[in-house]
């Protein structure tokens, strides 16, 4: 099998459909011998905010010396982006290795009578098969939707466990209250877990993880907001304190290369998750805490592709995460005309969005996500130009014409892409492309 062949194979699984539920990815885990079993976890859970916590957690580990592999998803721009080793992408033959082992597994299961698993379930089997191969020493595991359900959550135990910010998202699936969702959230917990909570989730929020964990006699570690503190910031990145009065880390103030207000609090998250590892006898040192800060990239996620003229790029594609777009425009780039291209599936909330957005934006370029659910490019110009009719919007036949509106000698704007992460991923291929061009 090559890296092709795997791609189709895994994507084929799509028709079998996004069930939620242990007992298939815990059969298919079995005929593969169980390799979850001997590895070690840092499980996160959450709406907005994983990705990032996933990724500060796994440059700090790496920094400490551990081959620390991360699970997340969906990916941006090439399919190997979700499953990493020292924050490198799994090699394509490799990737192929292991969908071929993966495979072989799930003839035999679907033999035996068994349904076939669920293209995430595929994913998730694959991942945990080439961390295995690889004999990481720590796992930095993404849940993929929910808690108690997913496929990630096939794994029998972990060194710690984290939920990040908790709002509204996959309703048909995880429930229509905030206390319905929390609980699928808090799924994760197991017995005896230690479990560090983001700071702003709700009261109701946290009292529904709380019930869990008492019932799995685990340990809620809650953060709190007066234990993190920006000293100055830049579109460079952030200057923070670390106040929490009985630390064991060892920091006080560090750099962050990430941006944003809400990175303030997913890395108080962090913080608290190595803690919890420090606790337990993990090699946690100060001096990889703020190496691993300092050069932490995760792309899509309010990054600064380009400086003359600004071009940056979010994966907003929820309301929380739209909010934090909008908060970020206004603190860095105040009084620039921004250009905004957009593209969101239909399942968000786009009117909450827009609202926002047309608060920042002077003109929009709409574009048409590269999934099955996504609201078309003209339909949603259509929306812009009926609901905000001051505002010149534009819909964009395809990601090629981005070129076409861009202008790099308009250096006092902004050029701003947000909305759904399979909009965003297209066109950060684009403009890879298109500012590589311009520099020659």
């Amino acid at each position: 099998m090559n890296y092709q062949e795997a791609l189709d194979y895994i994507h084929g699984t799509y028709k079998f459909g996004q069930k939620l539920g242990l007992e298939n990815i815990s059969r298919l885990m079995g005929y593969l011998g169980d390799p979850q079993k001997d590895l070690k976890f840092v499980h996160i859970a959450g709406t907005n905010g994983k990705g990032s916590t996933s990724t500060m957690l796994s440059y700090i580990l790496q920094d400490c010396g551990y081959k620390t592999g991360l699970y997340i998803s969906p990916f941006l721009e090439e399919f190997t982006e979700r499953i990493q080793i020292n924050n490198t992408p799994i090699d394509r033959q490799d990737l192929a290795d292991a969908t071929q082992t993966v495979k072989t597994a799930i003839e035999k299961l679907v033999d035996a009578g068994n349904p076939h698993p669920t293209e995430f379930e595929v994913v998730t089997a694959i991942a945990l098969v080439y961390f295995w191969s690889q004999k990481v020493d720590i796992i930095v595991l993404e849940v993929g939707m929910g808690g108690r359900l997913d496929a990630t959550n096939v794994i029998p135990t972990a060194e710690a466990a984290a939920i990040v910010s908790i709002s509204f998202d996959h309703m048909l699936y995880l429930g229509n209250t905030i206390r319905e969702i929390a609980h699928e959230k808090a799924g994760i917990i197991k017995q005896n877990y230690e479990v560090s909570v983001y700071c702003l989730n709700s009261d109701e929020i946290v009292e529904e993880i709380n019930k869990t964990a008492k019932e799995m006699n685990a340990v809620v570690h809650r953060n709190h907001a007066k234990d993190i503190e920006l000293m100055s910031s830049s579109i460079d990145g952030q200057h923070l304190k670390y106040l929490k009065k009985d630390s064991v880390l060892g920091i006080d103030e560090f750099d962050l290369r990430l941006l944003g207000e809400h990175q303030k609090y997913n890395v108080l998250n962090v913080l608290n998750i190595l803690e919890i590892l420090k606790k337990k006898g993990w090699n946690i040192t100060p001096q990889a805490i703020r190496s691993g800060l300092k050069r932490v990239v995760f792309t899509g996620r309010f990054e600064i592709m380009n400086r003359n003229p600004i071009i940056v790029i979010d994966g907003g594609h929820n309301i929380e995460g739209i909010t934090s777009f909008v908060t970020n425009v206004k603190k860095y780039f105040e009084g620039k005309k921004v250009n905004l291209f957009y593209g969101m599936l239909n399942d968000k909330q786009v009117d909450e969005s827009l609202a926002l957005l047309t608060t920042v934006a002077k003109e929009i370029y709409t574009l048409t996500p590269n999934d099955a659910r996504a609201i078309p490019a003209e339909e949603m110009t259509a929306y812009i130009k009926e609901h905000y009719p001051n505002i010149p919007a534009h819909a964009l036949k395809h990601f090629g014409e981005i070129g076409d509106y861009l202008d790099f000698s308009k250096t006092d704007e902004i050029f701003a892409f947000t909305g759904s992460l399979y909009m965003i991923g297209e066109a950060r291929t684009i403009l890879s492309g298109l500012i590589a061009k311009h520099a020659k």
